[in-house]
Order: C-alpha cells, then sequence, then structure tokens
C-alpha cells in the first residue's frame, strides 16, 4: 500500500517538526512542511498532497489564515482532504470549513488531542478516505450552547451525533454506548427528523449534514 502524502503547516517550529516525525512514524510521506499560508498554498501547488494537515491561525495576522488557505484550496480542489487543528473551540471556523464540499474528506482537531499519536493517526487516514472527523471536545462545547434545535434532542441523542461527529459507525457507536445497533438507528433517524432534515441522499451525507446543522446554528 502506497504511503499518504502530506503538505503539513503549522507556524510553530517546534510542533511542526513533531508533527512532522509522527506522521512519517506511522507511515505517513511529509511531502512539504511550511510555517504559513502563503507558503501551505505554494506547497500544495507544487507537492499535489494526498492530504493537507494546517494549524488555523498563522503569521502574519494569526486569525484565520490557515483555515482561509485550505477553503480556498478545497474550491479549486475539491477532493483535496484536509485536517484543521486549532488551539481553541471556535464554531464559526468549523462551520466554514465543515461548509467546504458538504463537510467530505475534512477534519477538525485540537491540538491538545495531537498527544494521543495512534488516535490522531487514524483520524489522518479516515479524513483521507473522506470521512468527517470533529473532535469530540468541539461537539460537546457546541452541545452544551443553548440553540433551538439542540433542544429538541435528548441528552442521548446527543451522545450519539457526538459519536457520528467523531465519525464512528453504528456498530462502534453502539459498543460505546452499551446499546444495540437497532436502537443506534433509531436515535440516527430521531435525530435527523428533529433537525429538520430532507429525507433523501445517502446515509453518509445525512450524518454529515446533522453536523453541520448544528455548526450552522451556533452564535458567532
Amino acid at each position: 500500500m502506497s504511503s499518504i502524502r502530506v503538505v503539513l503547516a503549522e507556524d510553530g517550529a517546534l510542533l511542526r517538526e513533531g508533527l512532522a516525525g509522527l506522521l512519517q512514524r506511522f507511515g505517513f510521506e511529509v511531502a512539504a512542511s511550511v510555517g504559513d499560508a502563503e507558503d501551505l498554498v505554494a506547497a500544495v501547488e507544487e507537492h499535489e498532497p494526498d492530504l493537507v494537515v494546517t494549524d488555523i491561525r498563522m503569521p502574519p495576522d494569526f486569525s484565520d489564515e490557515g483555515l482561509r488557505a485550505a477553503v480556498r484550496m478545497r474550491r479549486t480542489r475539491p477532493a483535496l482532504p484536509v485536517v484543521a487543528l486549532s488551539q481553541y473551540v471556535e464554531s464559526s471556523y468549523a462551520a466554514e470549513l465543515l461548509d467546504s464540499q458538504n463537510g467530505h474528506g475534512i477534519g477538525y482537531v485540537l491540538k491538545e488531542r495531537v498527544v494521543d499519536v495512534a488516535d490522531f493517526a487514524d483520524t489522518l487516514r479516515r479524513v483521507h478516505g473522506g470521512g468527517t472527523v470533529i473532535d469530540p471536545a468541539v461537539v460537546r462545547q457546541l452541545v452544551r450552547r443553548r440553540s433551538t434545535p439542540l433542544e429538541r434532542l435528548s441528552e442521548r441523542e446527543r451522545e450519539v451525533l457526538s459519536l457520528l461527529a467523531e465519525g464512528h459507525s453504528n456498530a462502534r457507536i453502539a459498543r460505546d454506548l452499551v446499546v444495540s445497533e437497532p436502537t443506534v438507528g433509531k436515535h440516527i433517524g430521531n435525530i435527523l427528523a428533529k433537525l429538520d432534515l430532507p429525507p433523501d441522499g445517502t446515509d453518509v451525507d445525512r450524518r454529515v449534514m446533522a453536523v453541520l446543522t448544528y455548526l450552522r446554528e451556533q452564535p458567532d
């Protein structure tokens, strides 16, 4: 199996080198490692990677340069998988990124989660495969905020949605919550209905739409 070629963007030199070493350790090929959004765009143009891993806040303003670069690249390369790294939970950033290509091939990960290296490597592979992975801490914070659609869901349904956002299958969710798969399916059906999602579309599309609905309802 060929390795996944990655372009990595992180302004902190030590973290950048650490991430590059981690990726190589888990079988990824680091095609380029850069420190700002401009170099990120240039590196993607040059190397045409299989995956981009980028910090959200980078020079010169340390606001949303990495995010804007990621969204711009997704417009010109819709199939390019992107994993965004952030120091903080920022729902507006997550919503804008997930809006690109209906959220397929997107990850939103808090930097503190990178310490679980095996889990992080698995996240990268899932996103490379077209999955959508949102850090559970991001989902938990969003769920705690007041929002009309969120209030429609029961506590158990919120737990299920949190696990959906992590990219887990029905079987995995059933194991984690110690319930049957049919019960998980029933909860998912309730979630989609309560969030007023259309019945058409694939199961994957509707799962992504459920997460997007949560994020879009959050105040800026």
